[in-house]
């Protein structure tokens, strides 16, 4: 059965029309992020960006750089998808996504964590044997098959994303869809819709669709009875979430994966109606087969042990924020804080408070005062700030309050804890945060 499944060939149209919509919508991401003023934003006009624990070293390039960073894996994303220099590009991009995404959390989304794993699955799947200059320009025969587990690889990190988004949403806030009416309390302008966003029995639709939708997509994608059905649904839902939301290519893409769940010959027959057909239900064990099974073993145990880390972590991940990140917890808390960063400095012997206006911007200062990581890593900034001057300084975050979802304001980090000396732990509970107070529901 397992054969059969990852090592059986099937036609390959599946992947390099992938191939083609992944480079283009990649370009669109990185293209845009340049004429929205993305980059700008969050990666040129900040002094300090936040960066992911522990890289640091990964800082933003001055001047132009950035701009031209982002210029070229752009112009990587047309290279992928018109298949030239493919093992190149696909790497390249990769990293430099990766880097990016570990650059800054300010703006954090989980779709460029996704984005990281489907680059990093394309930089080994053999998308640019057919369809590409690449394989017009090789002496080898264009290829029309792959191996089955190019299609269970793309399938069960989406079963994964989907099923834990669903699961993360069974919890008091979203099952009485007062976190719905959060999420469309901005969107009361739009034009013809707003005011029916705003609608309770609009909020009940949204809530139980989001959770249905998330469980069951995938399974109704692979069986067939159910596949068109689906796919409509899938359409409606991920146009719906771009026109509201506004989440950048991550819809498209989501619908960019409906390719892997088609019969293959389907697939050909739309996109590819001059390519040879392949009917071969041949298995063929490669010489990796062994090297490919232990690395597909460690790479899923991790991805169905990384989203339930929270749960060993003392303290609701809801107010503590610890194990959040990678989970696929989205769209589920709206969080806004209060306080100041107050410095003692023991070389002077003088206490100031930051004027936090000074080194951050406004998405940045919600941020700060929100999630503890942030906070932490902001006071260690100021620390390295002084030390330049020859000064020694802790730092203390004073008056922080906190409101999740619409809850009314409460103490939130210990004021009296110097973040500068106490280390950050991604995997245990940090006591400098106070208990939680998720209790009283707003």
């Amino acid at each position: 059965m397992l054969n059969r499944l990852l090592f059986q060939r099937i036609d390959n149209s599946p992947l390099l029309i992938f191939r083609i919509f992944f480079g283009i919508l990649i370009s669109l991401e990185c293209f845009g992020a340049l004429i929205t003023g993305w980059v700008k934003k969050n990666l040129v006009e900040p002094q300090f960006t936040f960066p992911f624990i522990d890289f640091e070293w990964l800082q933003n390039l001055s001047g132009p750089g950035m701009y031209l960073y982002f210029a070229i894996m752009g112009t990587l994303g047309i290279t992928i998808a018109l298949g030239y220099k493919y093992r190149f590009s696909i790497i390249a991009f990769t990293l430099l996504w990766t880097a990016v995404y570990l650059m800054q959390k300010t703006a954090y989304n989980n779709h460029y964590y996704l984005l990281i794993l489907i680059a990093l699955f394309m930089c080994f799947f053999p998308a640019h044997k057919n369809y590409a200059i690449d394989a017009r320009n090789s002496a080898a025969p264009n290829q029309n098959s792959m191996y089955g587990y190019v299609k269970w690889i793309i399938v069960l990190q989406l079963l994964i994303v989907y099923v834990y988004a669903s699961v993360a949403k069974l919890y008091g806030d979203w099952l009485d869809f007062g976190m719905i009416k959060i999420l469309m309390r901005p969107k009361a302008d739009y034009f013809l819709i707003g005011e029916i966003l705003q609608q309770p029995w609009v909020h009940k639709i949204i809530g139980s669709a989001g959770i249905l939708f998330d469980l069951l997509i995938i399974p109704a994608l692979l069986w067939k009875p159910s596949r068109k059905i689906a796919f409509f649904l899938s359409i409606f839902f991920h146009l719906f979430n771009s026109i509201v939301f506004q989440i950048g290519i991550f819809p498209y893409l989501s619908l960019a994966f409906s390719v892997f769940f088609f019969e293959t010959e389907t697939i050909r027959k739309i996109f590819f109606k001059n390519k040879i057909p392949f009917f071969s239900k041949k298995i063929s064990q490669p010489s990796y087969k062994q090297a490919f099974l232990v690395g597909f073993g460690i790479y899923f145990t991790i991805q169905l042990l990384l989203p339930l880390r929270h749960h060993a972590i003392e303290d609701d991940v809801l107010w503590t924020e610890e194990g959040h990140r990678m989970s696929w917890r989205m769209m589920l808390r709206s969080r806004n804080g209060r306080g100041q960063f107050k410095i003692v400095n023991h070389t002077t012997g003088k206490q100031i408070f930051v004027r936090t206006n000074d080194y951050l911007n406004r998405g940045q200062k919600r941020k700060v005062f929100s999630y503890p990581d942030f906070a932490w890593q902001f006071a260690n900034y100021m620390k390295k700030e002084f030390s330049k001057k020859g000064e020694r300084v802790s730092v203390y975050l004073v008056e922080s309050t906190i409101s999740i979802n619409g809850r009314p304001y409460v103490p939130f980090i210990d004021p009296k804890v110097d973040l500068t000396n106490t280390p950050w732990n991604p995997y245990r509970h940090h006591e400098w945060i106070l208990p939680s107070q998720l209790s009283n529901r707003p």
